[in-house]
């Protein structure tokens, strides 16, 4: 497949359908969980769905985009803050820079419709086409871009025979978990026969998670945002899916529990460690060479009290292993997932809470060069997200997708399998001469197979 051109039919922006209280009209100051990622790019996720066949004439282009944009203005009553824009508040005496969200500022959520002459088999191919970039707004943008530009952008592409819902959402107002809580809340209310969506199954939790004994606003050690903004163009890496039955998953599970002699080792560990050691192989390090698995971690599970899901914002964190080359390679498979079961384990409250206090004596706003290794494996995403769940009258979507943001070479991201029961699909990103590489590894392409 060519590339083909993606062209904008029209772009408009959906604001909340009711007017906000002077209650919901203050500001939402950010915490350090999301703060020190001001220069990380937008994520970017979507969905696929099949476009109703020509014989149904009950379908209706115009009519389900109409559909779309009046159950989104209905949706952001409840998510509010994904329709305003961030702001900036200097001080001189004493010395302040707080930056927050500012519902009072809610030019509203960019809604673009595009077209594009590509069928839904195209994009269902394994080797991402990079066509799939453009089916998302927003792709330079960084977090702190959202004092002008929308937190959120959603953009409607219309294939040959498919229909594209892709999110580029601002990262430090929502995390996976609270952007598939909002896309789910909108497949509700575009489902449901109420006209104004008053009511949603799971309310989102807007009040801000505030270490005990602390400010909920923060100040940055800056005069002004050149002190911290840092923009850096990630080298073309090759993207490519790879499915894992619930067999494969299963199979990988057990064989990790089984070497480890216990029964704690989780599908997503064992596949993570799968990842890692794999691609070290391809990448053929020195054996004494460093190799790091990174992978983001929910924190809403792991602070206590605990916070709900329905708690609406970026809690997550990171957390890694590194060892070198050669213990990665001379051990198994439980070896490297019980490394990660530990790290996961040990990232309790009490990890949590002495993280966010020494940031607060520090606070820093991340370059993102500097969270980058020459050969390390990040895991991103989660196969426990519903994205499948998220219908709009289109049936179950064909597959979900991302855009360009954030992707680099190693970088590992987690999807649902679309047939569920415990499969995953992982799209991976990495140089073209290591990925050409991966799909000849034995240990790989044995753990695919069921």
């Amino acid at each position: 497949m060519t590339l083909q051109k993606v062209k904008h039919i029209s772009e408009c922006f959906v604001r909340p359908q009711n007017d906000l209280s002077q209650d919901t009209k203050q500001p939402i100051y950010l915490t350090p969980f999301e703060l020190p990622y001001l220069n990380l790019n937008y994520s970017q996720k979507g969905l696929l769905f099949a476009k109703p066949p020509p014989e149904n004439q009950g379908f209706s282009v115009t009519v389900f985009l109409e559909h779309l944009r009046h159950s989104l203005s209905a949706t952001l009553n409840h998510f509010y803050p994904l329709a305003a824009r961030l702001a900036t508040r200097k001080e001189e005496n004493p010395p302040s820079y707080v930056i927050y969200i500012d519902p009072e500022n809610s030019p509203g959520v960019k809604f673009v419709h595009a077209t594009v002459d590509a069928t839904v088999s195209d994009i269902l191919a394994p080797d991402v086409h990079l066509v799939v970039h453009l089916f998302f707004d927003l792709n330079d943008a960084i977090s702190h871009d959202g004092h002008t530009l929308p937190l959120l952008s959603i953009q409607v592409t219309e294939l040959t025979d498919g229909i594209f819902i892709g999110g580029s959402v601002n990262h430090i107002l929502a995390d996976g978990t609270s952007f598939w809580h909002f896309m789910a809340a909108w497949s509700e209310i575009f489902r449901s026969k109420e006209k104004n969506g008053d009511c949603i199954s799971r309310t989102p939790i807007l009040k801000r998670w505030v270490l005990e004994g602390y400010s909920p606003i923060t100040s940055l050690p800056f005069k002004h945002h050149n002190e911290f903004i840092h923009r850096i163009e990630n080298p073309r890496v090759k993207e490519r899916f790879f499915h894992f039955s619930s067999v494969a998953v299963s199979k990988l599970k057990a064989k990790a529990n089984e070497e480890c002699n216990m029964q704690k080792i989780s599908s997503l560990q064992a596949v993570s460690a799968l990842l890692w050691r794999c691609v070290t192989r391809v990448r053929c390090q020195p054996p004494n060479n460093e190799t790091v698995c990174k992978f983001v971690i929910n924190n809403r599970c792991r602070v206590n009290p605990l916070l709900s899901d329905d708690y609406f914002g970026n809690v997550v964190d990171m957390v890694k292993e590194t060892t070198t080359v050669e213990d990665l390679m001379s051990h198994g498979l439980g070896w490297a997932a019980l490394k990660m079961h530990q790290a996961v384990k040990n990232h309790d409250d009490a990890a949590v809470k002495k993280w966010v206090e020494s940031w607060y004596k520090n606070p820093v706003v991340y370059k993102l060069n500097g969270l980058l290794h020459p050969n390390i494996v990040h895991i991103e995403s989660s196969p426990r997200f519903d994205m499948y769940g998220c219908e709009f009258g289109l049936g179950k979507a064909v597959a979900a997708r991302s855009g360009v943001a954030n992707k680099a070479d190693g970088k590992m991201t987690m999807y649902p399998g679309r047939e569920g029961g415990g499969s995953m699909d992982v799209e991976v990103c990495l140089l073209p001469e290591y990925m050409m590489a991966l799909e000849c590894d034995e240990e790989f392409i044995s753990a695919l197979k069921e």
